[in-house]
């Protein structure tokens, strides 16, 4: 017998609009930086608002990869509330990575930036964004984040 093979599907995607960065400074692993989340929009299988809180807290090591972990949450169009615990890493060409930095435009497809999301909530309709693993591909922009997310089937 084999294991099932992996596949996913594209399910909605997430804009995070973001606000300034802020920087703890070199913590001995890496830069540590914060970065807010101060709104958004969710579309495609769900659709709703990114709410106006909540950050992504990065650590950018020597060689500029650079570990995240946003958290936030997202209500959807009919009420329902969402919780994102969402841990990836973005990696590419130092002199691109610096531009990204400096808020200047890179084409994404020249970035590796992949997520792994994490859903809860208490509402019944959306439970099945905690029975399911899912993956993201993201781009950075100078105001915000494009996560699409996928489910893995």
């Amino acid at each position: 017998m084999t294991a099932p093979t992996l596949e996913t599907k594209y399910v909605f995607t997430i804009t995070a609009r973001i606000g300034d960065v802020v920087t703890a400074g070199e913590t001995g692993i890496g830069v540590r930086r914060i970065i807010p989340i101060i709104g958004g929009e969710v579309k495609g299988a769900i659709s709703g608002k990114v709410l106006p809180f909540g950050a992504d807290f990065q650590t950018i090591r020597p060689n500029e990869l650079i570990d995240l972990e946003a958290k936030y949450a997202f209500e959807t169009d009919d009420g329902a509330i969402v919780y994102v615990e969402n841990k990836g890493m973005r990696f590419g060409p130092v002199e691109l990575l610096q531009k990204l930095k400096r808020g200047e435009p890179v084409d994404p497809k020249l970035i590796y930036f992949r997520t792994v999301p994490k859903f809860e909530t208490g509402h019944e309709k959306y439970r099945w964004l905690m029975e399911h693993i899912f993956v993201g591909s993201a781009a950075r922009h100078a105001d915000r984040v494009v996560i699409d997310v996928h489910q893995v089937v």
